[in-house]
C-alpha cells in the first residue's frame, strides 16, 4: 500500500463506523509509547472513539519509548514470529515516515558479530532468506575489510543485515499522538489508575486529576509501570531494569564512524553490546545489553555510573580503535521492561476480558509498534485472533 493510500483512508475513516458490528465502541489507551500510540492510532482508523492518557507525555525521558534511537533489524534468532514483525513494522515505519515528512528510519544495515561460542544469527539465517530479508554473511576477516573501521579480533561470523537501521524513538512518538488528535483522538495528561473489575469486566479507569473515564475496552500499555498497575500476578507481569546509554564524540572528518559509513552493530557472546552510529547527531551511542539492578522508573536516579561508562569505553576502544580517548558527549538512565522470558505480553486480563495487556517489550519492543498497534487493535475489535506465543498462559504454574 502506498503512504497516501494509507493516510487517505484513515482520514476518511476519522469520524466513520468502525469495522464490525454496532456503535463505535469507545477505548481507553494507558500510555502513549511505542505500544499505546500506535494502538490506539490503528483503533482510531478503524473507527472507534479512543481516548489516550499519558502521565507525561509521549516519549517522555521516564519512558521506556523515550531518548533518540532504537535499533530495527529482523534477525531474531529462531524466533520468526518477530521476523514477520519486523517486516511488516519497518514498511509501515517508511510509510508513515513518508506520509509525515519526517526521516523516522535511516537505513544503515545492521551488522551481527559472534564468536564461535554463539549461533544467534546464524539462527535466523533460514528464516531471513524465506521472508525476502537481504542479507549476507561474513568471516571475521571479510568483516574487517569490509568494514575497516572495526578490529576483527575475536570475530568468527558476522551477518549484515542490509535493509535494518534505526529509528527516531522519542520524535516518533510525538508525530503517531499527533496523527492520532489529527484524526480525531483525544488525549488526557494524567496518571491512570484501573477501576473495579467485576462480572468479567472493568468499566473505568480513575485519573489523577480526580476524573474518571468509562469505556467498553481497555488497553494498558504502561511500560515499566504494568506490574505497578496489575499487582498480583506471580511472576510480576514486568521487572524494570536499570540500562545506561553512552554517547561518545568522533573525531572530526570520520564519517566512516557515522551513519554515513557504518552500520547500526551488535556483538553477542559473552557480552553483549550494540550501538547506532550518528545517532541522531548525538554522537557514537554505545550500550551494554546485559540487565541492570531493579529500578524504579518513578523516582529513580537516572545519574550514570562511572562503572558503566568505564566497561563502555574498555569494549568502545576495543572494538573501534580510532575510538580511543573519544570525549563522552551525553549519557541516559533508561530501563527495559524486562518479562519473565524476554517475549511481549499481549493478551486480556484473566479477571476481564474487555481489559487488554501490552508490555514486555524486555529491550526489543520499540520498533515493532506499528504492527503490534495494527494486530491488537484488530484484536480488541474482535477482527483477529489472540496471538498464543504471547499470551499470558505461558506463565501458569
Amino acid at each position: 500500500m502506498a503512504a497516501g493510500a494509507a493516510v487517505s483512508a484513515a482520514s476518511c475513516g476519522g469520524s466513520g463506523e468502525p469495522v464490525g458490528r454496532g456503535a463505535a465502541p469507545r477505548v481507553v489507551v494507558i500510555g502513549a509509547g511505542a505500544f499505546g500510540g500506535w494502538t490506539a492510532l490503528w483503533l482510531r482508523r478503524r473507527g472507534a472513539r479512543v481516548t489516550v492518557v499519558d502521565a507525561w507525555g509521549p516519549g517522555n525521558s521516564r519512558a521506556s519509548s523515550g531518548g533518540e534511537t532504537r535499533v530495527i533489524r529482523a534477525t531474531y534468532g529462531p524466533d520468526a514470529i518477530y521476523t514477520d514483525m519486523v517486516v511488516r513494522a519497518l514498511a509501515l515505519w517508511k510509510e508513515h515516515a513518508a506520509a509525515w515528512d519526517d526521516r523516522l528510519f535511516t537505513e544503515t544495515g545492521a551488522l551481527w558479530m559472534a564468536g564461535d561460542d554463539d549461533d544467534f544469527a546464524k539462527q535466523a539465517v533460514p528464516i531471513l532468506r524465506d521472508r525476502g530479508v537481504g542479507f549476507e554473511e561474513l568471516d571475521g576477516e571479510e568483516m574487517g575489510r569490509r568494514f575497516p573501521q572495526i578490529r576483527p579480533d575475536g570475530i568468527t561470523y558476522a551477518l549484515h543485515e542490509k535493509g535494518a537501521g534505526f529509528l527516531a524513538a522519542r520524535r516518533a512518538c510525538r508525530r503517531v499522538l499527533d496523527a492520532f488528535l489529527a484524526e480525531g483522538g483525544a488525549y488526557r495528561e494524567a496518571r491512570a489508575e484501573p477501576g473495579a473489575m467485576s462480572g468479567g469486566r472493568m468499566r473505568e479507569v480513575s485519573l489523577s486529576d480526580g476524573s474518571r473515564l468509562e469505556a467498553d475496552v481497555f488497553v494498558f500499555a504502561g511500560g515499566p509501570w504494568i506490574a505497578e498497575l496489575f499487582p498480583g500476578f506471580d511472576p510480576p507481569l514486568v521487572s524494570p531494569t536499570r540500562q545506561e546509554i553512552l554517547y561518545f564524540g568522533t573525531p572530526p572528518g570520520r564519517p566512516d564512524l557515522a551513519e554515513a559509513g557504518l552500520p547500526v552493530w551488535v556483538e553477542t557472546g559473552e557480552r553483549f553490546f550494540y550501538g547506532v552510529p550518528g545517532s541522531e547527531n548525538r554522537g557514537f551511542k554505545v550500550a551494554d545489553d546485559a540487565r541492570g539492578a531493579p529500578f524504579d522508573p518513578t523516582n529513580g536516579d537516572r545519574s550514570p555510573s562511572a562503572a558503566a561508562i568505564r566497561a563502555a569505553r574498555e569494549y568502545m576502544e576495543f572494538r573501534f580503535p580510532a575510538m580511543a580517548g573519544a570525549p563522552l558527549l551525553e549519557a541516559r538512565v533508561c530501563q527495559y521492561e524486562q518479562s519473565p522470558d524476554g517475549h511481549l505480553i499481549v493478551d486480556t486480563h484473566p479477571e476481564a476480558e474487555n481489559v487488554w495487556i501490552a508490555g514486555g517489550g524486555s529491550g526489543h519492543g520499540y520498533k515493532l509498534g506499528p504492527a503490534l498497534g495494527e494486530m491488537l487493535a484488530d484484536q480488541v475489535l474482535d477482527e483477529r485472533e489472540k496471538e498464543p506465543f504471547f499470551s499470558l498462559d505461558r506463565f501458569a504454574a
